[in-house]
């Protein structure tokens, strides 16, 4: 008879739910370098309008070019503020998907060992019901002889 594990669907359900939750906390990463590297792409940004204004600071410039350059930088700048607290946002969420999945995976880990202790145990019973068959077999040969 093989082994036959009572809790089979919950030990699915429970890994189930931890690549659920695993996907989640990925998903929120992804989108963490997503932002980050739009971040870096802003600094770029403004240190080329930073570098573009003090060029054009050298040579004769109309105000309205100087002031739409501040604009643009000013714009780059509050783009980048949103983006840090959206970031920090994200880390936030990250640490609560953390914590979540961490649970998933305890309670998968949980339900993984009692498989492991339940399958161990049925396999020492089988080790002894064929033992003792064994023995029957040979004290049944013993006394016929």
């Amino acid at each position: 008879m093989p082994f036959r594990f009572p809790l089979a669907t919950v030990l699915r359900v429970r890994e189930s739910i931890e690549r659920r939750e695993e996907r989640a906390l990925q998903r929120i990463q992804l989108e963490m370098a997503r932002v980050a590297r739009q971040i870096e792409e802003l600094n770029e940004a403004l240190k080329k309008a930073y570098e573009a204004r003090e060029q054009a600071l050298r040579h004769a410039m109309s105000a309205v070019e100087l002031q739409t350059m501040l604009y643009q930088a000013q714009a780059t700048v509050a783009a980048k503020n949103a983006l840090l607290l959206t970031l920090q946002k994200l880390e936030e969420q990250r640490l609560k998907q953390m914590k979540v999945y961490q649970a998933a995976h305890r309670d998968h880990e949980t339900m993984i060992n009692l498989f492991n202790e339940q399958r161990d145990m049925y396999e020492v019973e089988q080790v002894r019901a064929q033992q003792k068959y064994l023995d029957d077999i040979f004290m049944g040969r013993r006394h016929r002889s």
